[in-house]
Formats: structure tokens, sequence, C-alpha cells
């Protein structure tokens, strides 16, 4: 069974904006390491929508881009994608797929079937697939910035406090630190 690992830029202030997050050379690193290492990606609707929009046409070279983000998009374009969605059962965008019956069984099922893991990256979804204990992993990047909007990390909040371990912590030259923790056991 492979770990589910929600991974998030976050401000000082918690906003998960993702117009707030420094992007430069590291962090993309980061989240193309991350994502060679997950067998899946997993999506709320908006999340996928909004990675829709952009990516396949820099996968595709029809828009420019930074070598760092072709790389990517490429690899995104590849990797399978599984959208949670009340609203929408179409996915056009190579290796989509809907998530459908009951949440956390599908989930389960997600994480069972990917030995290599799962990369959670929608805010909302991970509130409630914490609400039932499906995350193992975490993995943050902080910005060194205070946005003062939201959304923010968790908004929705959670049934009880969850407490992590912390694994690692690394700054990157932007004064981005990215942490990784686990859940305490």
């Amino acid at each position: 069974m492979g770990l589910l690992t929600f991974s998030m830029n976050v401000t000082l202030d918690g906003c998960v904006d993702h117009q707030e997050g420094i992007a430069d050379d590291e962090t993309h690193a980061f989240f193309t390491r991350l994502m060679d290492e997950a067998g899946a990606m997993l999506w709320g609707r908006i999340t996928y929508e909004l990675m829709e929009s952009a990516w396949p046409a820099i996968a595709r070279g029809d828009q420019e881009a930074p070598p760092s983000l072709r790389e990517w998009a490429i690899k995104l374009e590849a990797k399978p994608k599984y959208v949670v969605s009340s609203t929408r059962s179409d996915f056009p965008w190579a290796n989509s797929h809907l998530i459908d019956g009951d949440l956390r069984t599908a989930v389960q099922d997600l994480k069972d079937a990917n030995p290599d893991g799962v990369l959670l990256g929608s805010g909302a979804l991970a509130t409630e697939l914490d609400r039932m204990d499906l995350i193992d992993d975490y993995r943050f990047l902080v910005h060194p910035r205070i946005a003062g909007h939201g959304p923010t990390l968790y908004e929705r909040g959670l049934l009880s406090t969850r407490r992590l371990e912390l694994v690692s912590a690394r700054p990157l030259h932007s004064g981005v630190v990215i942490m990784h923790h686990r859940r305490a056991l």
C-alpha cells in the first residue's frame, strides 16, 4: 500500500492561493521530484480545472515556458490523475480519471493500487480526507509571505487536532522552507 501525501504551497499566515507563492526553479524541482516519486495524482475538481487550463498547452509546446516548467508539464501529462467531483464526469486531459462512489473506499483503493503512493494537491479535498484519517504524509512549502487573505489551509476545520512528527525542514535560497511531516502514531 502506498502513502497518501498532501503537498501544498502555504504562506506564513496559512494562505494557499496559488498566486501567493514563490515560483522558481527550486520550488518546481521539488514538486517535479515529488511527482516523479508518486504513482498517481489526486485532486478535487477545482484544482484539476486550474491545472487543466495551463499545463497541457505547455506540455504540447503551444505555450512558451522555461525548461523546468516544460519538464513538469510533460511529466504531469503522463502521470495518472484522479479527480473527485460531484459536478463533472468528463475529464479529457490525458490519463485523467473520475473517482466515484464512496470517497473513503475509493481513495483507500487508490492507495492500495499505487505502492509508490498518491500525491494530493487540493486543500478542500485534503480537509475531507484528513477527517477520514487517510493522509499519511505532509509536505508543505512554507513561503516567507503574509497574504492577509484566503483561502487558507484547513479553513473548513478538522474534527480534532492532527498531531504530526517532523521528518525534515530544508530552507531554499528564496526563503521558502520545505517542511516534511508524518502523522504521529
